[in-house]
């Protein structure tokens, strides 16, 4: 039998998650990540190469929940999963945008720290503001360009069985899937494109920190060791549950293993929302400058406030 093509217009959600759950996630990722944004743009003292890569962590993670916490929402509580071919393709394409660049984004700054701990002396002629700028823009023009191809591949997909994906969001390799296009190469050029801009970001964020780790056993401090440690752990926790989920989601359906529908709704969940309200937590409030210039923040809201009764 001939499968015979049909002009798709729109792609059906079909979601199945906590209501309560995200709405709590996306409003924790949301304050804490403007109040982030804002404290540093508010302190002068605080522009500097690592809050600059704080404060853009903090941007990349509102776009990655409001890119697609807001439409599950929708689905769930409206009953609305029709989403337009257009703006499918569109949050499809943004999603794996900033998923590349939170990626490269820990891997600058897992090298910041690497050069901060192992060579201090250097740091403040090796890490530079501008550096750091023309660094970010790079990689963003860059990821732009090597993601490209995914637009030129959904362009090719035709459909004559379904419409439906059963996700909460739109996603590339369910688009594949549910299409008539039998051709390895959809599938395949996405596990290259994560392995090259997934796992490669992720050796040398694993290899700095066990640099950072054996420099750390040399002090004699046991105090200054242990926070050393307690750094690395809790930034490779916040990195395992970005990269881990997110890695496996898209390398092994492009290597032709089949993931069950809900363990792979779960994993592309986990790996999107989660670290937006993690991230924060770790990498923001955990600093001492940062926490200094939240509690004058608030004192002198506090103020203003007691001054106008």
């Amino acid at each position: 039998m001939v499968n015979t093509s049909i002009t798709v217009s729109e792609f059906i959600l079909e979601c199945t998650a906590t209501i309560c759950v995200l709405a709590l996630i996306y409003s924790i990722s949301m304050f804490a990540n403007l109040l982030v944004i804002m404290v540093i743009i508010l302190n002068p003292q605080l522009h500097a190469p690592m809050y600059i890569y704080i404060s853009t962590l903090a941007v990349i993670d509102l776009a990655n929940g409001s890119i697609l916490i807001p439409k599950m929402l929708s689905v769930l509580l409206l009953g609305s999963p029709a989403v337009p071919y257009g703006a499918c393709v569109l949050q499809m394409f943004l999603v794996a945008h900033v998923e590349e660049m939170e990626s490269l984004l820990l891997a600058f700054m897992a090298f910041d720290r690497y050069i901060a701990v192992i060579y201090p002396l250097h740091y403040t002629s090796v890490i530079t503001n501008k550096k750091v700028g023309i660094g970010l823009l790079v990689s963003n023009i860059l990821d732009t360009i090597f993601k490209l191809h995914i637009l030129f591949f959904v362009g090719e997909l035709s459909f004559c069985r379904t419409n439906i994906l059963p996700f909460c969001f739109c996603d590339y390799s369910t688009m594949v899937r549910v299409s008539c296009n039998e051709d390895p190469k959809y599938l395949s050029s996405l596990s290259v494109a994560v392995t090259v801009s997934g796992v490669f970001p992720l050796l040398l964020i694993l290899l700095s920190y066990s640099r950072i780790a054996m420099e750390a056993m040399k002090i004699s401090s046991e105090g200054g060791k242990s926070k050393i440690f307690s750094t690395c752990v809790t930034h490779l926790l916040v990195v395992g549950l970005f990269y881990i989920p997110l890695s496996l989601s898209f390398i092994l359906p492009g290597a032709g293993v089949m993931i069950p529908t809900e363990t792979y709704n779960i994993m592309f969940t986990l790996g999107n929302v989660v670290p937006p309200m993690m991230n924060p937590i770790i990498y923001s409030f955990r600093n001492k400058e940062i926490n200094k210039c939240i509690y004058r923040f608030f004192a002198r809201k506090k103020s203003a406030l007691k001054g106008r009764k």
